[in-house]
């Protein structure tokens, strides 16, 4: 199977007269849209207008509404609004995962169990586990410095 290309649905490649017949508008119309704030493509460094993929879908979306009876004000404040709630969404998702990781990495947040083998085990917080009897014999390991008054207790 052929690798999709990946296009940048924001990248502003369309002349008008492309945006105009991708979008089954006439030129004319996108221009008013622009004076209007409905539309507002990128500019090139000589002023000419050059849509993206987005724009097209919006302009596509605006036709539809216009279409259906609304008045260009009244798709104008329901663009406003839509865009608002894709700001809002992304701000909220980023809060969720900010919140998250402060969940994850909270002092006190992390609990800790010991298997049979002496093995140290992170554990869900909440999480219960069944208790038994094992004794485990902690030895520090070969070679790990102790304080003072352990290396004089071995005669060091």
């Amino acid at each position: 199977m052929a690798d999709r290309l990946d296009i940048d649905e924001n990248a502003p490649i369309f002349a008008i007269a492309a945006a105009a017949e991708l979008s089954g508008m006439h030129p004319q119309t996108l221009r008013q849209y622009d004076r209007l704030g409905l539309v507002v493509p990128a500019r090139t460094q000589g002023g000419s207008r050059r849509y993206s993929l987005r724009h097209v879908a919006k302009l596509r979306e605006v036709a539809r509404m216009s279409s259906d009876g609304m008045s260009l004000p009244a798709i104008v404040r329901i663009l406003e609004l839509e865009e608002r709630v894709r700001e809002l969404h992304g701000r909220v998702q980023a809060l969720e995962q900010r919140v998250q990781m402060e969940l994850d990495n909270r002092p006190g947040a992390r609990v800790f169990a010991a298997e049979a083998s002496g093995s140290v085990i992170r554990l869900k917080s909440g999480t219960r586990v069944r208790r038994t009897r094992d004794v485990v014999l902690w030895q520090r390991p070969r070679g790990e410095l102790g304080s003072g008054t352990d290396a004089a207790a071995r005669g060091d």
